[in-house]
């Protein structure tokens, strides 16, 4: 297994360091991910955070763990203000178009799947939903109840903070002081069911006209946001577990809530390694759907959208994420996606050129040294930037083992040639370039090498404006001239 030679180190959003990865059960791994709230579109702010997350799910397969991902489907609970007034998000939107809330859900869970599939992100192990698992939060909430840390209060359930902070640090996640929370804190008015205002709902109370509710030992109700994702992932990764992963807009309160309701249960913390994806921008501005600065995933990949000058493939898309480390902000645009796109065809040709490179005698390429620097690039904290650099060291090779300027043996070839495939297609998560259909690639091919002859004998006129028409012409189509000493060939 590679895992055993490499030393893999993570950033962990607890301790604000890197630390080496060694997970609780030798050769095993368990990773939870929270996913989308099921109540419209997902936008690429989430594809973002799930590629990243997809990515090192790969890398960890790859390095030969077993790997149990979880990632959930929030299909109720989540209230509009993210705390515990308003409207149930997806209660909301069903009331607007008139539709059960599980059509609501079962409509944008799929169009959730579809997307991440188009962006070629594996499916996790597990991909339980909060609406499959009330019993389960009803029994993790009685056993917080039970150990002193819950209370009921009007037929709601809310986790007591400040009584919780006396055994543990409330703050170990996010950093901030209690103290600073409550000064900063508007003052609970006479008739708020909180003792304090940093509790936060485990179990609501549903109104009469609600729309989603369940019955508990505290009257009918529905689970808090917060409560879900520590029941499904101790359910099936165990009371602690080794990855817990999600943007960063999630550490507080979401995740520092997760945090509380695991150790009141258990008297542990339930995670070992924090991960937290970081935000995405658009043109240098927080994306927003009321400033018309938001883009869809399929608007990309369709071109519709007014703020690209074209459509972009998804694999092209992730190539452009993958250039920026996931903890790092990101800015999208179509002048980033366009040099993306150059970038990606020049990779992925390079990888086709490979293919017909022969062996040598001897090897004047260290090879074993630049995959040690594909994997150190990895190792650390995922950094897939410094990789794709080194993948771009592997296509000057590349160039190099063309032009006969250095040579590597049949040995060599092949472990080359393997590094740059899996590291590009298995660990990328990137996707082979759009191939013509067998059925017109002979119709296409006759045809560009009938605009080479014209070109040839354009030049041979000395009719250099048609001959240039021709190679911009086939350039802005992603086909490429080389003039060699054999005569033009052209690749795409």
């Amino acid at each position: 297994m590679i895992y055993t030679d490499q030393k893999l180190r993570i950033y962990n959003s607890v301790s604000n360091e890197k630390q080496t990865f060694t997970p609780i059960q030798q050769g095993h791994v368990g990773m939870y991910v929270c996913g989308p709230t099921v109540y419209s579109k997902v936008h690429l702010g989430n594809v973002r955070t799930f590629m990243s997350f997809d990515m090192i799910y790969r890398y960890l397969l790859h390095l030969g763990y077993k790997v149990r991902y979880v990632r959930n489907i929030t299909d109720v609970g989540h209230l509009v203000d993210d705390a515990d007034q308003g409207e149930d998000k997806i209660g909301k939107r069903a009331r607007l178009e008139r539709l059960e809330p599980m059509e609501i859900v079962q409509r944008y869970t799929v169009d959730f799947h579809d997307i991440l599939n188009q962006f070629n992100l594996l499916p996790p192990s597990i991909e339980p939903t909060a609406t499959g698992h009330i019993i389960e939060q009803i029994q993790l909430i009685q056993k917080v109840i039970d150990n002193g840390y819950g209370y009921q209060s009007n037929g709601s359930v809310y986790f007591d903070v400040t009584k919780y902070n006396q055994d543990y640090d409330y703050s170990e996640l996010s950093h901030r002081k209690l103290e600073d929370m409550i000064s900063n804190s508007r003052k609970l008015d006479g008739q708020s069911d909180k003792r304090g205002e940093q509790d936060f709902a485990m179990w609501k109370r549903a109104e009469p006209d609600h729309l989603m509710r369940w019955p508990s030992p505290w009257g009918d109700g529905f689970p808090g946001w917060h409560t879900e994702c520590i029941t499904m992932s101790t359910k099936y990764l165990g009371e602690k577990f080794d990855l817990h992963g999600g943007g960063m807009d999630l550490k507080f309160p979401h995740h520092e809530c997760e945090i509380a309701q695991g150790k009141a249960c258990t008297a542990h913390a339930p995670v070992n390694y924090w991960l937290h994806a970081n935000l995405l921008t658009l043109n240098g501005k927080k994306m927003a759907k009321s400033t018309g600065n938001n883009i869809l995933p399929g608007e990309i990949l369709a071109g519709t959208n007014p703020l690209l000058s074209k459509a972009y493939s998804a694999s092209v898309t992730r190539f452009l994420m993958m250039q920026t480390h996931y903890r790092s902000i990101m800015d999208f645009s179509d002048q980033a996606m366009l040099a993306a796109e150059k970038g990606y065809h020049r990779l992925m040709s390079s990888v086709q050129d490979l293919q017909n490179i022969n062996p040598g005698t001897l090897s004047t390429l260290d090879i074993p040294a630049w995959r040690e620097d594909c994997y150190r690039a990895m190792d650390d904290d995922f950094n897939t930037p410094i990789l794709i650099s080194h993948l771009f060291e592997g296509v000057n090779f590349i160039n190099m083992l063309k032009d006969k300027s250095a040579w590597l043996t049949s040995a060599d070839l092949n472990h080359f040639s393997r590094t740059m495939s899996v590291l590009i297609y298995d660990v990328l998560g990137l996707g082979k370039s759009s191939a013509v259909s067998s059925t017109h690639k002979d119709k296409l091919e006759g045809t560009i090498n009938l605009l080479i002859e014209m070109r040839n004998a354009a030049r041979d006129d000395k009719n250099y404006l048609l001959s240039d028409q021709i190679r911009e012409g086939l350039t802005a189509l992603d086909i490429l001239l080389e003039d060699t000493k054999d005569g033009t060939r052209f690749k795409y």
